[in-house]
């Protein structure tokens, strides 16, 4: 069930490329905030996480009874679903495995808009077809995870119109939002006040590569659904190190800067090296990159201490597509040798 990139615990390697955090690594104020907490581990956490609620409120310009914490947010997701209980949710595929299984919580059935791969698996106009009245909640992934493809927001907004029209809460997941260039030309957060049935995700875990410390959050400014999704979390689900970390981490305006530069340069680096080598490459905007190669080819990779991620577990794909993050340069030209020795044999 739980099959994802980062299965580096019993795996020999040299390189994960199978998980998308910054690869600029964990910033040092971060890791010194986490320690602090982590000195604190004798007392419980702040269950309202008051002193990051107020940093974060400040820091997206949303009110504080706007925001959820969770434990990540894939525990954001799982009470969302509680919260709402739908009877029937709608995904386009592929896209991140998560909500189908939050979904199956509460016995919700699952509709799949499929995306085409003519169409290089990007969402299209036949998706506001799906948007009927019988279905209860939507999940979007933008940018998607594993295509890395995003919705434009005059796009989101004809999509969030027609779920209000159709009494549909909509769920986006921005998640990877940060790496985008112009992230704001793809995020509906200056809509939440608008549309009670709107719900963003977020996490901390990819811009500031704090997968471990495990801190993710939803926004939405409905309050019912906000106390129903209070009334579905689990008490302290956000530590004191992970309070401390998301603090100093809203602080790193500058790391964050400095990761987007390395990650377009190394983006157009390492897609210029895949279509090199003959793998067919996916215009993705994320910190990833989606490519079909030949089915093995992560076993070929494993053999050699380089660790990719297989999308043929995706709803909608099938074996031969993988997904890589991008790393720094002196890795990424590790990994180029590496499969170009794989496709020559």
């Amino acid at each position: 069930m739980h099959n994802h990139g980062g299965e580096i615990y019993g795996h020999h390697y040299r390189l994960d490329y199978s998980v998308n955090v910054n690869c600029m690594g964990t910033p040092a104020s971060v890791i010194e905030a986490a320690a602090k907490g982590a000195a604190l581990s004798a007392q419980y956490p702040d269950v309202n996480c008051r002193e990051l609620r107020s940093v974060l409120a400040s820091f997206l310009h949303v009110k504080e009874d706007w925001i959820v914490f969770g434990n990540g947010a894939a525990d954001v997701i799982f009470s969302a679903i509680l919260a709402e209980k739908p009877k029937k949710v709608l995904v386009p595929a592929p896209t991140f495995a998560e909500y189908e299984q939050a979904a199956g919580v509460v016995d919700a059935r699952m509709e799949y808009y499929i995306l085409k791969e003519e169409n290089d698996f990007r969402l299209d106009e036949g998706f506001l077809d799906a948007l009927t009245p019988d279905v209860d909640m939507v999940f979007l992934c933008n940018p998607n995870n594993p295509t890395g493809h995003v919705v434009e927001k005059k796009d989101l907004l004809v999509i969030l119109e027609r779920c209000r029209q159709n009494g549909i809460f909509l769920v986006v997941d921005e998640c990877f939002n940060e790496f985008l260039e112009d992230p704001k030309a793809c995020s509906l957060l200056e809509e939440l006040e608008q549309y009670d049935n709107l719900m963003i995700l977020k996490a901390f875990t990819k811009t500031y590569a704090m997968a471990g410390l495990r801190l993710g959050y939803g926004l939405c400014a409905n309050r019912s659904f906000m106390e129903k999704m209070a009334e579905c979390s689990q008490p302290w689900s956000v530590s004191i190190p992970a309070q401390f970390a998301g603090v100093a981490a809203l602080k790193e305006t500058e790391y964050v800067a400095e990761s987007m530069k390395l990650l377009r340069r190394e983006s157009i680096f390492l897609k210029e090296e895949l279509k090199r080598l003959g793998f067919q490459v996916y215009d993705s905007r994320a910190n990833y990159i989606f490519f079909k190669a030949a089915p093995d080819l992560k076993q070929a990779c494993g053999e050699r201490g380089i660790l990719i991620r297989d999308c043929s577990n995706y709803k909608g794909l099938a074996p031969g597509y993988f997904r890589i993050c991008v790393k720094k340069h002196e890795e990424n030209l590790e990994l180029v040798r590496v499969l170009e020795e794989i496709v020559n044999g």
